[in-house]
């Protein structure tokens, strides 16, 4: 389970050594993770719609987000065929199973965005060391 004190430690602790770059390099690690950063809100109402797991894909987990599609989908299926109680047990189960990520959403993505800014401070850090 994350925590959100850790988490915005981590986040400090990036910030401290962004400042530390030359302006040039600061420059162009603001220019990148503003392509890269993602935004709580989005990913909280992906979350809140009532397909499950759209927000994983929002975050780039593939994996996690077609099981839990196919968990959904599958909890459709059967609660218009033969197996309804169990079907809309399924749904119910996968959408409980996700509240977690909803009412997390801030810390989640935060730690997402600090470990998109790490590998781009050490992109950065490496390019600088090379061009030394």
């Amino acid at each position: 389970m994350l925590s959100k004190e850790i988490v915005q430690e981590k986040e400090e602790n990036i910030r401290k050594l962004i400042r530390e770059l030359p302006e040039t390099t600061r420059a162009a690690f603001y220019r990148e993770t503003e392509k890269k950063l993602k935004d709580p809100d989005t990913y909280a109402t992906l979350n809140y719609l009532l397909i499950a797991g759209l927000h994983h894909f929002y975050l780039g987990k593939w994996a996690r987000g077609l099981i839990n599609i196919s968990v959904f989908a599958l909890g459709i299926i059967l609660a218009f065929m033969d197996y309804p109680r169990f079907g809309v047990s399924l749904i119910i189960a996968i959408s409980v199973f996700e509240l977690y990520a909803l009412f997390r959403s801030q810390v989640i993505v935060q730690d997402y965005n600090n470990r998109i800014m790490e590998n781009i401070y050490q992109d950065l850090k490496i390019a600088d060391n090379l061009n030394e």
